[in-house]
């Protein structure tokens, strides 16, 4: 008899939604090609970070409470992101530490939260990636994703599958990029010197791609390469792993 499949529900974060709506697309078939049925509920909204992070409690309550709703019935909530996925895991439990009602359904819904690569390694045991990729990588370490979620080797073992593809570590990859989310807006040239740095290191690793598990990440840096003349492309880690790199690479699109 086969096993059941995983009730899997993609939340699939503003920034996959209204810039790179592949990495969602990409996100799915990896989890289906791991054995999960997936479902992307039209209900989802902002997991609430944007005003979680500029004090707004309030409003981050309300905003979490929908989400909480809209993703009661699943076994599990997996997104490509770990800065949105931190806030639903680590965070929600924080908003409501004495609502009887509210504070038990926050902490029930961070138990079943996963970022995609943790979710394919150590929930599906996913190492079949079967599909290759002739290029080099880097690769870098989101914050929210590294330090609140401890997302590091899932990922590289995930790209460790990928035939073809040689990864290469730059200098200082757990060091910010500094998108920071309102961070970037409210120091512009904190940020700027941040991602300045961050870019030095990609282009002196050798690479053509910088690949990560965060899309806001993603775009602050690919937007700093173009601006510099860079040949380095950018691409979310759910993209190369589901051989879905035929689209241009992040940035180079139009709009982005």
């Amino acid at each position: 008899m086969s096993e059941e499949k995983k009730n899997v529900a993609l939340f699939v974060t503003c920034l996959v939604d209204l810039f790179r709506p592949n990495v969602g697309f990409a996100a799915v078939r990896l989890l289906e090609k791991a054995g999960c049925r997936v479902s992307v509920p039209a209900a989802q909204t902002c997991c609430g970070q944007p005003a979680y992070n500029s004090g707004d409690r309030k409003t981050t309550a309300d905003i979490a409470r929908q989400v909480i709703r809209t993703f009661a019935d699943y076994d599990y909530v997996v997104a490509p992101s770990g800065s949105c996925l931190g806030m639903l895991k680590e965070h929600y439990p924080r908003l409501f530490p004495d609502d009887s009602a509210w504070g038990p359904r926050a902490a029930d819904l961070a138990e079943r939260c996963y970022e995609l690569t943790s979710f394919l390694v150590e929930v599906c045991g996913c190492m079949d990636i079967a599909t290759s990729l002739p290029a080099s990588a880097t690769y870098h370490d989101s914050c929210s994703g590294l330090r609140e979620l401890g997302i590091k080797q899932q990922p590289r073992s995930l790209l460790g599958q990928v035939e073809g593809l040689q990864l290469s570590e730059m200098e200082d990859t757990e060091v910010c990029c500094g998108f920071g989310g309102t961070f970037c807006v409210k120091y512009p040239q904190i940020s700027e010197r941040m991602v300045s740095d961050k870019v030095d290191n990609i282009i002196a690793s050798g690479a053509d791609m910088v690949l990560g598990g965060d899309l806001g990440c993603l775009l602050n840096i690919s937007g700093r390469l173009k601006r510099q003349g860079s040949k380095v492309r950018a691409y979310h880690v759910a993209e190369v792993l589901a051989g879905m790199t035929d689209l241009p690479a992040i940035g180079e699109a139009d709009g982005e």
